[in-house]
């Protein structure tokens, strides 16, 4: 068990490990992924969401179609029945007088608005010669003496004016006595139905009741017979007017249509010629059921419009603008944790970079220390073999830890960088800078790096004290000359010049100062020393190396690396 519980332990560590190194290799695109990510469920919940929403819709639509073209269908046969009803009584009889015509339409007790219809009609056929007894009895029923109209053709066989009309109104009353087998499309109807027998609802027409309006409407006939020997014979027509909106409304009035709007059709194309009847929706979609009906034996098309327009649903909506949000969120959150997972790498590695520092350091130290007892060892060695007594010894080694104490100052100043050839010079000679104008120094801006700095300050101080204790600088009068050159871009030469001091012997011991730079500053720098004594005075010629910084500058190559880094770091979060 505890082997299975340390497997899971290095999983889950190696996932975080994982989730921090892409939030730190990918600081932009982590927090953008995320929020592309949660937006795209959000839009495929939104597309669910929608195509659900449709579909409901469409069923809808269906549901409602179909109740609304039962209802029309219903209306329609209700007027056939009031029609055939009638029909049936009117063709028993030899005539049908205004009384006979009033109890019948009482009796059915329709409601107030005669079921979505202008009323029941009578319009008995007559023919020509016929007109003026037709003409006579109207005028003994209404004042005004109407006349049939429009006057007959030679060309019409029977006319069928309007006799009567309920309700008794102003509105009807405009229809009596207008021929309504003048007019193609009411013709036509009537034709039909007289070939039938069946209530028969005629095409698109203005009725005569609408006057200067021209609200579109149509109407239902039903054949009234006289039964004669050897067939039927023709009496008329009981009908009913509809106005196109309100026979619609009508039918309407018991279902809910949902907002949507309805269109109704003579025909069986959707034509605004043919247009009888429009209740507009909530709104205007492109989402349109059709369906074919029939009122009055003759086919209509009913269109319903849904009432769902295009845009988004209130739960497409909500649900849109939480994913956004939440997408949002997340994004920021992983933006939060990148930027502090970043934070958190830079500071490891500028913890990991300290302690590579450091350690860098401590070597470097130890080498140098070990570089500096060295040399202070060999210079031990060589002033003991040189001195003739205690008080010569101690006196040569005070001098001697004295300048590389001056330029161990000199590159602790400069942090063990670089040191220029003029502060290593300037340092060693200030001591023995007794009278002005002794010492000329010259030479143009030449940095050396910390070990070179320390050998070439070790030969400028023996040759200094050499100078004091027997050459130029031991007598009035006496000068030395300094001078360096950069010869190429990683060598330098520094040439020391004794003028105006007592006469160089021709013949002299070999002293310490001379081994010391022959030796110890010839190997340190690595370039060969050209010391002479002349009689004039001493001339030395040192070549010290120009090395650059990121040849022995630890810690500045090391800050430099962690700024770049910092830098690259900061420029990828952000």
């Amino acid at each position: 068990m505890g082997l299975i519980g340390a497997i899971e332990v290095e999983r889950h560590e190696q996932g975080q490990r994982r989730s921090r190194r892409w939030l730190i290799s990918y600081p932009r695109a982590t927090p953008l992924t995320i929020f592309l990510l949660i937006a795209a469920i959000t839009a495929l919940s939104v597309f669910a969401i929608e195509r659900g929403e449709r579909r409901r819709d469409e069923a809808r639509l269906s549901e409602t179609a179909q109740a609304v073209a039962s209802a029309i269908e219903r209306r329609g046969h209700t007027s056939s029945a009031y029609l055939r009803a009638g029909a049936a009584l009117f063709g028993t009889v030899e005539s049908v007088p205004p009384s006979l015509f009033r109890r019948f339409v009482s009796e059915l007790r329709l409601d107030s608005d005669y079921q979505g219809a202008e009323g029941l009609g009578w319009a008995e056929t007559i023919t020509a010669d016929e007109i003026p007894d037709f003409e006579e009895r109207l005028a003994e029923e209404l004042p005004g003496r109407p006349r049939v109209r429009p006057a007959p053709t030679s060309s019409r066989v029977h006319l069928v004016p309007v006799t009567y009309i309920q309700p008794d109104t102003q509105r009807n009353r405009r229809a009596l006595a207008f021929d309504m087998y003048s007019e193609p499309v009411r013709r036509e109807a009537m034709d039909e139905a007289e070939r039938t027998v069946r209530p028969t609802a005629s095409g698109r027409v203005v009725l005569v009741q609408e006057g200067d309006v021209p609200a579109p409407g149509f109407l239902v006939y039903m054949p009234v017979f006289d039964q004669v020997e050897g067939g039927r014979n023709l009496k008329g027509f009981i009908y009913s007017p509809f106005n196109g909106r309100d026979f619609l409304e009508s039918a309407l009035q018991l279902e809910n249509r949902n907002g949507m709007g309805v269109r109704l059709y003579d025909g069986d194309v959707a034509d605004p010629d043919v247009l009888l009847a429009e209740l507009p929706g909530d709104a205007a979609t492109q989402r349109i059921l059709r369906k074919s009906i029939a009122v009055a034996n003759r086919t209509m098309l009913l269109e319903v419009q849904s009432a769902r327009g295009s845009s988004l649903s209130m739960l497409s909506m909500l649900t849109l603008l939480f994913g956004l949000l939440v997408a949002t969120l997340l994004m920021i959150v992983a933006r939060l944790l990148t930027q502090q997972a970043v934070e958190d790498q830079t500071s490891l590695d500028w913890l990991a970079e300290q302690n590579s520092i450091r350690d860098t350091l401590t070597r470097e130290l130890n080498h140098r220390v070990k570089n500096t007892l060295a040399n202070v060892l060999s210079i031990v060695s060589l002033t003991r073999r040189r001195a003739t007594s205690l008080d010569d010894f101690a006196e040569g080694i005070d001098g001697r830890i004295r300048a590389l104490s001056a330029t161990h100052d000199l590159l602790t100043q400069s942090e063990w960088g670089t040191t220029p050839i003029r502060d290593v010079i300037e340092a060693e000679l200030a001591p023995y800078a007794r009278s002005e104008g002794a010492l000329e120094i010259a030479g143009p801006l030449v940095e050396l790096a910390p070990n070179d700095a320390l050998s070439l300050g070790l030969a400028i101080h023996e040759l200094a004290t050499n100078a004091t204790k027997y050459g130029a600088l031991s007598a009035p009068g006496g000068k030395v000359r300094i001078t360096w050159a950069l010869d190429r871009d990683d060598l330098a030469s520094i040439r020391w010049v004794e003028t105006g001091g007592p006469p160089v012997p021709a013949t002299r011991p070999r002293g310490f100062g001379t081994d010391l730079i022959q030796k110890i500053v010839a190997h340190e720098l690595r370039h060969p020393v050209d010391l002479r004594f002349e009689e004039s005075g001493v001339v030395c010629t040192l070549h010290v190396p120009v090395r650059q910084p990121s040849e022995f500058e630890l810690r500045a190559r090391r800050r430099a690396a962690v700024a770049a880094s910092e830098k690259e770091t900061k420029k990828g979060s952000d």
